[in-house]
């Protein structure tokens, strides 16, 4: 395994700062000072913002971690045993992680070595690393779900490329659950379905496995369709940056079900984004509520910045019905305002919410009932017609029923 001294932390091509290597496992994070003065800088994260819009530099060194706004760019679980074994790191060791992955991680970030002459080669922390690593895949997906970057094929004929080595992709494709059957065919009729009451979701497929190429040797094919999802921090012109909830509040992964609520993000939402990222989010959390995804935590949340400065609400991902997966699943991945039971869900309870976020309650409720309105509306006429397996179908609307909106 190759590692590097220091890395540069870029935002597209803005130099942000410098992360070095100290020993001990440890490592820091800087900003670069021209960075700090600009006035007219890109916002890396709220997390770095203060209440006037000045960066929060107070550097600090961390030990086999790295600070959580860079370790909510590697994936976790499965995914991250997968890359750390395919680069010849451990995957508890973040800094090395970050090196191997840097140039194609979620948003805008890059992480490059400051200098190709500082990069040393270290013992490979697997024995299959000098093979793997030559030919490794190095990029980087949220989450825990074994899931790929993918380029989507022209043609009839289309499907999708796992790119063999290396970087490139701007589709996800998620392969199907060796716990969970129908998994791919859930999420994208959940997420179909969330497109026709109005929620903003990017282009979706359900891929044939035979029309995906370039799967990895070794990874078992559990069903017959992968869920594909275009990446909307890929565009033509490049990047596009992004953060996740838990980038926002400075929390790791493993914390993404503890340190804020609905409530909280809806605060931030109301102070630093848009109206429409205002509806959309009461929008998709009802439906949320609606269809009993209790997965909804920190990380599947998302800001997006498309002019590099002011963020909105991302389009919606992770839309998935895990009631019916998870039998007896009585709480929301987060507190709706003080409690997380679903029955908690009610009118009375979103207009404190929107109290206490200073917003108007009557945007807020008048959203929610919509969007029931438009769920009831259309799942008495569509549910039966897409792809949502038949046990699915059944736990949503036994769900539905207990709900008190």
């Amino acid at each position: 395994m190759i590692d590097a001294a220091a890395l540069n932390i870029y935002l597209n091509d803005y130099l942000v700062g410098t992360m070095a290597r100290l020993d001990a496992d440890r490592n820091i994070f800087t900003f670069n000072e021209a960075f700090v003065e600009d006035q007219n800088r890109p916002t890396l994260s709220l997390r770095y913002k203060d209440i006037s819009g000045a960066i929060i530099n107070e550097p600090r060194s961390y030990q086999t971690k790295i600070e959580p706004f860079f370790s909510n760019l590697l994936p976790e679980g499965t995914l991250r045993e997968y890359l750390a074994r395919q680069n010849g790191v451990k995957s508890v060791r973040e800094y090395p992680l970050l090196t191997q992955l840097g140039n194609d991680l979620p948003g805008a970030v890059r992480a490059t070595p400051v200098d190709a002459e500082d990069l040393a080669p270290e013992e490979p922390d697997n024995e299959n690393a000098v093979r793997q690593v030559s030919g490794a895949m190095r990029f980087s997906l949220a989450g825990v779900q074994l899931k790929f970057s993918a380029i989507k094929n022209k043609g009839k004929h289309s499907g999708l490329t796992i790119p063999v080595t290396g970087t490139g992709g701007n589709w996800i494709v998620k392969l199907p659950s060796a716990q969970h059957v129908d998994v791919p065919e859930a999420e994208f009729a959940a997420m179909t379905f969330a497109a026709k009451i109005g929620i903003d979701v990017p282009d979706i497929d359900l891929v044939p496995l035979d029309k995906l190429v370039g799967l990895p040797d070794g990874i078992t094919r559990y069903g017959e369709s992968a869920f594909a999802i275009r990446r909307f921090d890929r565009s033509d012109e490049g990047a596009v940056h992004i953060e996740d909830f838990a980038q926002v509040y400075g929390v790791y992964a493993d914390a993404k079900y503890e340190k804020a609520s609905y409530r909280n993000i809806l605060s931030v939402l109301a102070i630093e984004a848009d109206e429409q990222s205002v509806v959309e989010f009461v929008r998709r959390l009802t439906y949320s509520v609606l269809i009993g995804n209790g997965d909804m935590h920190l990380k599947n949340w998302s800001l997006i910045y498309p002019d590099g400065q002011q963020p909105i609400l991302s389009p919606a991902y992770d839309l998935l019905s895990t009631i019916a997966y998870i039998p007896g699943e009585k709480d929301a991945a987060l507190k709706f305002n003080s409690s997380g039971e679903w029955e908690s869900f009610n009118y009375e309870e979103l207009i404190k919410i929107a109290d206490k976020a200073k917003l108007p309650s009557h945007l807020i409720v008048s959203t929610a009932k919509e969007t029931v309105q438009r769920f009831d509306d259309l799942w008495a006429s569509e549910s039966a017609h897409m792809s949502f397996p038949s046990e699915v179908v059944k736990a949503i609307e036994a769900h539905r029923k207990r709900l008190s909106v």
